[in-house]
């Protein structure tokens, strides 16, 4: 075990290499339809997250497992030219993960990924340096088992854990009871806990768990968070969309930068709704990646989608 450098954010969990393929229309069972051109984008939950926090100014560190191929060298270089301290487990023999993702023509995404087994990262593979040794951790939910080992130590050591969850994983429960900041998918809540009520769903989680906030992203109806006390509502921004990959990984990035800016609620889930719409501008998982200045600058001047789209409803809390 070695002495790990202090960094704002380290992240734990998933990379991809992403094909993505504009199409003028979604094919339709059984038909032939052409596209123009493709890219081999590099991506994944959790890196992508980390990456914009590094683009952004933040010091970062990612561990995650790659294969032996040539989507590997393409992960090394990203992370070597955007200067992101990666500990990059590789397998002999394996193909890294590889998503195929279909854009329509109003930017909705349709992913196909292939993830092979041996990719899966273990709680021994770890270094407690790794990842005591920073301000904040991040952790998707895919190998669940590492993520639960990491935000255990994290929490151990007074270290704030937030986590971007989109599925019922196996163990999902044991690694919700070390998260503090769980911001997962519109249905997530209401699967988890088998509320049918989104709001209801949302305090359940956060008093089963013990967290300091739980919040559903909602694409265009923006955010829905709830933080013990009441609900905060952000609304989403209005921009020409190209591709909506990697919207929710930079939300989250853009959450955790607010959160170690220590600005308030409000502010930080604004600046998370603004870079991940400026995200879905461009495309791939990290395409429209934008600099602070413009997200702000987004934030100030850009129209939002009607806000009584998702209204909470009051909520009156006994003590």
């Amino acid at each position: 075990m070695t002495k790990s450098s202090k960094v704002d954010l380290v992240g734990v969990g998933l990379n991809a290499t992403d094909t993505v393929i504009p199409l003028a229309r979604f094919p339709s069972r059984g038909s032939k339809v052409e596209f123009g051109a493709s890219s081999v984008l590099p991506g994944g939950q959790t890196a992508s997250t980390v990456v914009a926090c590094q683009q952004w100014g933040l010091s970062t560190r990612y561990v995650g497992k790659i294969g032996d191929d040539a989507a590997a060298d393409l992960h090394r270089n990203e992370f070597l030219r955007l200067g992101v301290e990666a500990h990059l487990l590789s397998v002999p023999s394996c193909h890294s993960q590889q998503s195929f993702i279909l854009v329509d023509s109003e930017g909705e995404r349709t992913v196909l990924h292939r993830h092979d087994d041996a990719l899966a990262l273990y709680a021994h593979e770890l270094d407690r340096e790794w990842i005591i040794n920073a301000r904040a951790l991040h952790v998707d939910g895919w190998d669940t088992a590492a993520a639960t080992q990491a935000a255990s130590w994290a929490r151990e050591a007074g270290i704030p854990v937030i986590a971007d969850l989109d599925e019922l994983y196996p163990g999902v429960e044991q690694l919700l009871q070390n998260i503090d900041y769980v911001i997962v998918s519109r249905d997530f809540p209401t699967r988890l806990t088998g509320e049918a009520d989104l709001e209801t769903a949302l305090r359940v989680m956060q008093t089963r768990y013990g967290s300091t906030l739980t919040a559903a992203t909602l694409g265009h109806d923006g955010v829905l968070a709830w933080d013990g006390k009441r609900f905060h509502h952000a609304a989403a921004y209005r921009v020409p969309v190209a591709d909506t990959t990697g919207a929710g990984d930079i939300f989250h990035a853009g959450f955790i930068y607010g959160l170690l800016q220590e600005w308030p609620l409000e502010r930080q889930l604004d600046f998370a709704c603004a870079a991940a719409a400026l995200n879905c501008t461009a495309v791939g998982a990290r395409g429209g990646i934008n600099t602070v200045e413009n997200i702000e600058k987004l934030v100030k001047t850009a129209s939002r989608y009607p806000a009584e789209l998702y209204v909470p409803a009051p909520v009156s809390i006994t003590r």
